[in-house]
């Protein structure tokens, strides 16, 4: 099993950055195309306990945050933020990064190589 796990969107330059500081360090990861492959609410429980950065801050706001009608106040709570992302799994901020006791969102890309050891 690897020690981390990248939450990957391949469309995004993000989180091809986070893939290619990752080989470049020749870190043991593992990439999930997470579009592909959705979190389920236990897992998402489990990366908000880990998560380093505000919780809200793993839902993306974007076009279609917006076009879904949502605000702030819909993810304001765990709860919320795990109903959503079951829902409608491209509003995850990407890339995450978990390892064993901690997870956190690869932006800037700085912070991909400090959980990655680099």
């Amino acid at each position: 099993m690897s020690a981390v796990t990248i939450y990957h969107n391949p469309n995004c330059g993000s989180s091809k950055n986070a893939v290619e500081i990752a080989d470049g360090l020749g870190a043991d990861v593992e990439i999930v195309q997470y579009l592909k492959q959705p979190l389920d609410e236990p897992a998402l429980r489990d990366v908000l306990g880990k998560l380093e950065d505000p919780h809200t801050d793993l839902v993306r706001r974007d076009s279609f945050f917006k076009k879904l009608g949502l605000t702030d106040d819909d993810v304001a709570t765990a709860d919320q933020i795990v109903a959503i992302l079951v829902e409608h799994p491209r509003l995850m901020q990407r890339p995450l990064l978990v390892a064993a006791d901690r997870a956190l969102i690869g932006r800037p890309k700085e912070r991909v190589a400090e959980l990655l050891g680099g």
